[in-house]
Order: structure tokens, then sequence, then C-alpha cells
């Protein structure tokens, strides 16, 4: 059974926020981007099922009037959806009683400014709800409290600082009393950090940076443990030379998620800065690592360092997906997580142990294997092919043929768990690369990079560039896998009606057999979709609701008017011809059964 909506409340209720246990175990509404704390993003609503699902039928649309990229979903609480935008992340509060008329809008003025250090497009992963609020993290670090009836203010908090390239495009989590935040801008060479604000007036509870001396770690080195052992003291700065750790990047825009009984709070941490490895001798942890930390203190649990040394950008933001599953004969507190690095990890998330890494795409090459064996010296790291070793290979050398490419078998597009099949549907890059790193120099808000890339469609393959997969997490074997001419940039959502659904670059909204994987129903929608699809119900009736409006990294070309094929950190040239497909526009698409 998966740690998800209805069985997450009886995990200690007591201990986490009420108001979001109680709503997030009811499907008829979304106060969370991740659905629920586990992240299984796993809805109870049937009406749209297997025998219905083809009769779907566009029932209302919305104009967000924003161009970019749009990530995440919008929400619903009490016959009210919130809808968010890329920047400039202007909020608007449709009344679903009134045929979505707009109750109340915010439109932050921002300065424009913090476009420029935004790597990726200026997309923004959506909203959070809890105690009658609205949470939002804006593209300028600012994070907004507002009230949930009427749209004012009642507070804000500034994050970080533009001016040395910190930025947001991440939602937040509000967990007890607490709101957890992060930072993006490892690309400008930040020091990333989680955060903690008092939910009641923003004040700061907590910050834990993901590298750097013990103390703002917030570790204690004999009781914090990677793999079973304690990690000892100055973890973090025995990987690195000098002060680089200042400006180490492990940035956490990613995904957050919640144990109400173990009280822990899983995140990924983003690649070290700079992309070239030359420059950063040593493990640098703990960029690229899992986090388990105690939300009350912010003092991490354990930790696990996926991808030490990092030499390809395989940025380790990825969601947390929590179940409770049989593995190795016992039942298990779990966590799965899809890396950037393409191999799908299963861990015990009480200890950290982990227990199944396996590739997610046959095409994985910069790396045979993770190693298994406990007896051995890289035990739990991942075996490098010196062929694909950019570090090896040296400065201004171009490695060929690596893969996944740095955008990785998947980006941030949230994976579903369905507890009904005990498997994970997964949307998947299918995206190689050449990767040539360069001297940089630091200069406090300008790109620190150093590496030149090309991305393209995995050879000797079936000639696009995503997959949809269903993957087994106990076993780590792809269950079915389906081909997309475009990598899958949109997260899934799955239902107890056995159908999954999930979104396309070129438009598509797609709902597939959660068995199968076979198609049961699509519709164009008027942009590229990157968006997270989400269902609710309303006066009985359910309904389907995306986002679309091509961006993100993969549409980075489209979203900002790039033609260079190196532009956009080398996505431009990979995903050109997704200019013959669609356009730009954001729109959200509500789609539910005829009357």
């Amino acid at each position: 059974m998966g740690l998800g909506v209805g069985c997450v409340v009886g995990l200690g209720s007591a201990q986490a926020n009420e108001d979001v246990l109680k709503r997030s175990a009811d499907p008829t509404g979304q106060v969370l981007q991740t659905i629920d704390y586990a992240n299984t993003r796993y809805s109870k609503l049937d009406q749209i099922n297997l025998d219905t699902v083809k009769k779907l039928q566009v029932q209302w649309t919305f104009s967000t009037g924003v161009l970019r990229g749009h990530e995440g979903s919008p929400l619903v609480v009490d016959g009210v959806m919130y809808v968010h935008t890329p920047f400039p992340n202007n909020v608007f509060a449709l009344d679903l009683n009134n045929e979505g008329k707009i109750i109340w809008r915010y439109e932050p003025k921002q300065d424009p400014a913090v476009i420029p250090i935004m790597c990726c497009d200026v997309v923004n992963r959506g909203l959070a709800y809890a105690d009658g609020v609205i949470f939002l993290h804006q593209a300028d670090t600012t994070v907004v409290a507002l009230d949930a009836k009427t749209g004012q203010k009642k507070w804000s908090v500034v994050n970080g600082d533009p001016k040395v390239g910190e930025s947001n495009t991440a939602t937040v989590l509000p967990v007890k009393d607490k709101l957890i935040v992060g930072i993006s801008g490892a690309e400008f060479g930040i020091r990333g950090h989680l955060t903690a604000y008092n939910i009641k007036d923003g004040k700061l509870a907590w910050r834990a940076y993901s590298v750097g001396p013990d103390e703002d770690l917030l570790v204690d080195p004999e009781k914090t443990t990677e793999l079973g052992k304690p990690i000892g003291k100055d973890s973090s700065l025995k990987t690195w030379q000098g002060d680089q750790w200042k400006i180490g990047g492990g940035s956490t825009w990613g995904w957050y998620s919640y144990d109400p009984k173990l009280n822990l709070v899983y995140y990924g941490t983003a690649n070290p800065s700079t992309w070239n490895p030359k420059q950063r001798p040593g493990d640098n942890k703990w960029s690229m690592a899992i986090f388990a930390r105690d939300v009350d203190t912010g003092v991490a649990k354990w930790v696990y360092q996926i991808t030490p040394h990092d030499q390809w950008d395989y940025d380790g933001i990825n969601e947390m997906i929590l179940t409770d599953q049989t593995i190795d004969g016992k039942k298990q507190p779990l966590l799965t997580h899809f890396d950037r690095n393409g191999f799908g990890y299963t861990l015990n998330r009480e200890t950290g142990a982990l227990l199944v890494a396996e590739k997610y795409d046959p095409a994985v090459n910069w790396a045979s294997k993770i190693d298994m064996d406990k007896s051995s010296k890289t035990y739990g790291r991942p075996l490098v092919a010196a062929k694909y070793s950019t570090d090896q290979n040296g400065e201004d050398v171009n490695s060929q043929g690596i893969c996944p490419a740095a955008l990785g078998t998947k980006d941030q597009q949230p994976a579903a768990y369905s507890p009904e099949t005990e498997l994970f549907y997964v949307p998947t890059n299918h995206v190689c690369m050449d990767y040539e790193p360069f001297r940089v120099t630091y200069t406090a808000g300008q790109p620190y990079v150093g590496a030149t890339l090309s991305m393209y469609a995995a050879p000797n393959s079936h000639g696009g560039m995503g997959n949809f997969i269903a993957w087994d997490g106990k076993k780590g074997k792809i269950v079915w896998s389906n081909k997309e001419q475009f990598s899958v940039w949109s997260g899934a959502l799955a239902t107890a009606g056995g159908v999954v659904f999930y979104g396309t670059l070129e438009g598509y909204l797609k709902a597939v057999d959660a068995k199968t994987g076979k198609e049961l129903y699509k519709f164009k929608t008027p942009s590229g979709i990157i968006g997270n699809v989400m269902t609710y119900e309303h006066k009985g009736k359910q309904f389907i609701a995306v986002l679309s409006g091509v961006g993100g990294w993969a549409g980075i070309g489209l979203a900002a008017g790039l033609a260079n094929p190196a532009d956009g950190l080398g996505a431009v040239g990979g995903y050109s011809a997704l200019a013959n497909y669609t356009a730009l526009g954001g729109q959200l698409t509500v789609f539910g059964l005829p009357n």
C-alpha cells in the first residue's frame, strides 16, 4: 500500500499540519503540488476510469496571459481554483461555482533583472495551501503568504539575493507550523540551502546549507549517517579545495516530501559549481545528495550522495516518493527517487539504507552500475565508464555520446505511484550529449558554468527523445514503456480509475492504462505541456486539469526565442524540431465527462 492519500493520516497526524493532512486525504481538492506529503501524485477519484476516459471533453479553459513555460498545477480548495503563472508569478483565484469568474488576482511587481539569472526558463512549480493561506515563492526569492479568500498579503520574506545569482523556480511545502523553502542558482555559484519559516509570521526557524562547515549543514558528525555509518567531522569541507565550498552550488529547487510518523522531510541537492569538474577536485559533498532532516530542528538524520564529484550536471533535485511496500521479504518504509543520472533508487527512508539502484533507461552509459556490494570500498557509488568521464578526458576535450544528457533521464517533471499496481509512472528524457568543459572564473551574479553542451535523441533507438514508463521500484525494472517523439516534460497523475495521465511537449494530454500502458485518450491543447496533470471533484463530477505553455529547459528555445544550437545550455539545438509542432501560450484546460 502506498503511503499516500488516505493512508498518511494514520501515521501520527498530530505531528503534521492538521489542515494539510485532512485536505490532502480528501481527493475532491488539491492543496499541495505533490498531491500528498508522500509525493505519490495519486488520486482516489475513479469516475474517470478505463471505461469512461474515452468520453472526456473540454469543459472550460482559462488564459493566463503569460507566454513562458508553465510548470506545476492549479490547486482546488473549497470550490476555488488557484492558478499561478511563470514570471511575473501572477496568481488567480477562480470561482468554480461561477464559471471560473476571477475572485481575486495577485500581480507582484518584480525586478525583471531576475530573468537572466534563471538558468532554464522563468518557470514556477506552483502554490501550496495551508490554514486559509496560499503560499507563493516568487522568482526573486520573495516568499509570500496570501489570504486564500481575499488575496491580501499576510506576510512576505526574502529568501535569497538575486544579485549573487539566487532565484526561485520551486514550490514550497507547509509542514506542521513551518514552511519549507528551497533556492535556485547553482549555475551562478551560489551555495544552496533549505530553509524553514514559521507559517504564522514568516520568521526564520532554521536554515541548512548543502555544502560547508558542519554547523552550517545542520549535521551531527556522530549521529548523521550515510549508508549506515556516521559521516564524521567536516564531511563536506574535506571534499572541497580551500574555500571552493563557498561557491559550491548544491541548490534545492526540486520537490520536498514528508513522513509524519518519522517527522522527516526529504529532498535532493543540485549539481556542484562549476560544471567543469577539473576546477573542483574531490567528492564535492553534499551536492548531488538525498537529505532526510528533522522538520523541527533541521538536523539531518541521514544523507546519501548519489553522484560524487559530478562531471555531467546530473542535478539531484528530483522528487522522493514515499511508499510502504514489501521488499526483501519484509514491509519497509521506502523512498524511491528517479535521479537525473539515469538510475532509479529505492532506499529505506527511516535508515537511509540503499536497497535498489538500477537504470530506468537502457541508454544510460556514463556508469556501468551502482556498486551494491556492502563490503566494497566503492559501495553505493556509481562505477564510472572512463570513456564518458569529462574529468578524466580533461578540459577543452569534447566527450561524446554521454547518456543521459545533462537534463537527465528525468528532470524535475514528477513521477506518480499507484498503490493498486504498486508501480511508478515516470516521464523520461531519452537524450544523450556531447560535453566539453572549459576553465571559468567566478564573478558574483554572472553565469559560472564552464562547459559547452550539445544534446540529441539517444542513438540506435526509436528515434524519439522521450519515453513514458511504468517502473517496479522493488525490482528496479521497467514494466512497460511508451515511446514519445519529444521528452515527456509533464508531471504524471495516477488515479483509482486505473488510468494514468501525462502531457507531451507537442501539447497532448494523454491517458493510458495503468497496467499495460495502452493509450486510451489524447487531446491536443494549444501549447506544449510541461505542467503537471491534476484532478478534482466539483458538485459530484470529476475533472482533469492541466496547464499548457511550452518552455522549461527542453522548450527554452521556443520560450526565449533562442536560435543558436548551443544556447539554453545545449537544449536549443536538441529540441529545434519542437517549433514545428507547437507555439507559445499559457492556458489552463479543464476536461470532464459529458453530463
